[in-house]
């Protein structure tokens, strides 16, 4: 009986990139641009947390609600922002310098440099996130405001997603460039983007072309930013009532599939963005 073997470089081993992952995570963690990207999110977090806590029985969140809603909004800004540039950074930063041609010179697949580069990123993307709602967590308890733990860790859990998310389509756009500069300018843009078509720039965009409430719903999954502003609200408000008639839409004809649906959109805008740039990385003749 015949057997064909498929080559190594073909089939990408864990351990491999492990070993990627830990470089990635350690020179990440090095790098000063990290500690003040997780710096100014613990100390923004912290800060937002000390001065909200006060009066936060607000009727529309409930209990710790107000906190929590201006996380959320700090995350908004704060988490695309960072993950772009990291990921924008990332392959085409290491292109320029020739780090990337020196890593592909030993017994490392494209598939293996990919998704260990990917992985020590989250993993640092997971630690700034970490930090940030760790300091938030901290002052909530000494203060004892009462927050329903599963929430706050709800939507630390959906920023690192969204974190995740941003990397991905960061890493995507460093694949279709050749320096970190360049890179890194896109990056920025589509930030920009993201917060245009936001939740002021689609009511802006609702009232200019009277756009169906079902399509501002839908309009709103279809940006990632906003997804998670989505998923998040209904981790500590219950429903989406508190968006006016978009949100009371997705709770009448969603039901208690609303929730379900929400997270399933965040793990979708999680995935596809890193898998279309791992194809592209692979099929790329430039890297």
């Amino acid at each position: 009986m015949t057997t064909i073997s498929v080559p190594r470089a073909e089939r990408p081993e864990l351990r491999i990139i492990a070993v990627v992952a830990r470089k990635e995570l350690r020179d990440a963690i090095r790098s000063k641009w990290f500690w003040l990207w997780a710096g100014a999110f613990g100390g923004l977090a912290a800060l937002i947390a000390n001065i909200a806590l006060p009066g936060s029985q607000v009727a529309e969140f409930g209990n710790f609600g107000r906190t929590a809603a201006s996380l959320v909004s700090l995350v908004q800004v704060i988490i695309p922002l960072m993950g772009l540039t990291l990921g924008a950074q990332s392959l085409a930063g290491q292109r320029e310098s020739g780090a990337l041609r020196f890593l592909l010179s030993h017994p490392v697949s494209r598939s293996e440099a990919f998704w260990g580069t990917y992985l020590g990123l989250a993993g640092a993307l997971l630690a700034t996130a970490a930090a940030g709602f760790g300091a938030a967590g901290l002052i909530t308890g000494l203060q004892g405001s009462g927050a329903d733990a599963g929430s706050f860790v709800r939507i630390a859990a959906l920023s690192w997603v969204l974190a995740v998310t941003m990397l991905g389509i960061g890493m995507l756009i460093s694949t279709f460039t050749n320096r970190a500069g360049a890179a890194l300018g896109t990056a920025v843009f589509v930030w920009l983007t993201f917060a245009f078509l936001g939740d002021i720039g689609l009511m802006g965009t609702s009232i200019a072309t009277d756009m169906p409430v079902s399509a501002l719903f839908f309009a709103a999954l279809a940006n990632p930013v906003e997804a998670f502003r989505l998923a998040s609200l209904t981790a500590f408000s219950g429903s989406l009532d508190i968006l006016g008639p978009a949100g009371t839409y997705a709770v009448d004809r969603l039901g208690e599939q609303l929730d379900t649906i929400l997270l399933a959109t965040t793990v979708v805008w999680a995935a596809v963005p890193a898998g279309l740039a791992a194809v592209r990385f692979n099929r790329s003749k430039d890297f």
